[in-house]
């Protein structure tokens, strides 16, 4: 690997990217696989919304009418999940991401649920996914702690899951050993000069120029002073409290597999780990900035795993999180050339950015070494926006 290249705090990269959580990560180390001089800048690289993440790699249940050609690309990134660990785990000198080929089972509690869960059921079909459809009892044998009242549900064994602080501390690692320059420092603004995106300049004053920059700041990508208008990405906060129980080795194997449901319309999961971590999931707020961890979204939480698992309050309260997702118009990312020359973006992941780190850094690099965006990441070129945008003032 490139190992012995960084570039000088104020010498130039080939490329800057502006944001270090997991999607950052991912680019800045395809990047510099790929043989670019790479910067990243950000204050505490390694954090952002996979700090909060259950990591559930769930293409077939997460799948959501309108979002069939989402499908593809999600579907795309899951199958390289297994490889994607293993080099990880070499490039990063042996961490292991606590990726899991569990499987799903998404259950329904009564019988709205039920018919909704059949819905979902016959979208999967006709996209050509593979789930099974159970009744309780069966539901209940692969899964005994489930509650008396499971009306029915849908076994996926191909989702699967990941553990997205591993990942993150993976990813770190790995570009740190392929070279990269790591500024744990805010990009105070983007540097444009002749109507090209050049770098940026850090909040102790820094300049760092690059020959092309990507944008991957999460949530707070379309906050960056500097972006001409045309450039800012239509990204914004979408707040998520998830908690984080231990399972005492008494009670083990609590759940062998993730298991989610709508309770009351509310999306429900709960996320076993290898560690003895339960990770339960999550509430979907529209509520700008705000990451307060609030008493009633916690109470819904454990209202609505209680239903599905009555056995969950018995466990330890470990961890109240709140993150932002970055959601975009169409709850999908914006990945590749803006209108700005120069300027990428790798941003809008909304639920799926653990699911797409690795199709995203294998997009961006791909974009970063030849100028061209692979075709299966061309529906989600954040052009499509300005498109709109151009159309809707005709």
């Amino acid at each position: 690997m490139h190992a012995s290249v960084h570039s000088g705090p104020t010498g130039r990269s080939d490329v800057l990217v502006i944001g270090g959580g997991i999607i950052g990560l991912v680019t800045a180390w395809r990047a510099a696989q790929r043989g670019l001089r790479t910067a990243l800048c950000d204050p505490s690289p390694g954090g952002g919304a996979a700090q909060v993440a259950a990591g559930m790699l769930a293409a077939v249940t997460e799948l959501h009418y309108g979002e069939e050609t989402l499908l593809g690309l999600n579907l795309a990134s899951a199958e390289r999940y297994p490889d994607f660990a293993a080099e990880l785990r070499e490039a990063s000198g042996g961490l292991d991401i606590g990726y899991r080929p569990c499987g799903t089972l998404a259950v329904a509690l009564d019988a709205d649920d039920r018919l909704h869960l059949r819905e979902l059921h016959a979208l999967q079909r006709r996209s050509g996914l593979d789930s099974q459809w159970l009744t309780g009892r069966e539901c209940r044998r692969l899964e005994p702690m489930l509650a008396p009242g499971v009306r029915g549900g849908l076994r996926v064994d191909g989702d699967h899951q990941a553990d997205p602080r591993r990942l993150a501390a993976a990813l770190l690692a790995a570009c740190e050993r392929a070279g990269v320059a790591v500024h744990r420092c805010r990009a105070e603004r983007l540097t444009v000069t002749a109507d090209r995106a050049t770098g940026a300049v850090l909040e102790d004053g820094t300049p760092l120029a690059a020959g092309q920059v990507v944008l991957a700041a999460g949530s707070l990508s379309g906050r960056l002073p500097g972006l001409p208008p045309g450039a800012v990405p239509p990204v914004r906060p979408v707040k998520g409290q998830v908690l984080r129980l231990a399972v005492p080795p008494a009670y083990r194997p609590f759940l062998s597999r993730t298991v989610r449901a709508v309770v009351r319309g509310s999306h429900v999961y709960l996320v076993p780990r290898e560690n003895g971590e339960l990770v339960l999931g999550a509430t979907s707020e529209e509520l700008g900035w705000d990451t307060t961890v609030t008493a009633g979204g916690v109470y819904e939480l454990l209202r609505d795993a209680h239903e599905l698992v009555p056995g969950i309050t018995e466990l330890p309260l470990t961890e109240t999180r709140a993150g932002l997702r970055p959601g975009s118009p169409d709850n999908a990312p914006l990945l590749g050339p803006t209108e700005l020359p120069g300027l990428h973006l790798a941003t809008g992941h909304y639920r799926n950015g653990v699911l797409l780190t690795p199709l995203t850094g294998e997009v961006l690099a791909e974009v970063l070494t030849t100028g061209e965006l692979p075709e299966i990441a061309r529906p989600f070129s954040p052009r499509r926006f300005s498109a709109a945008r151009e159309e809707s003032l005709v």
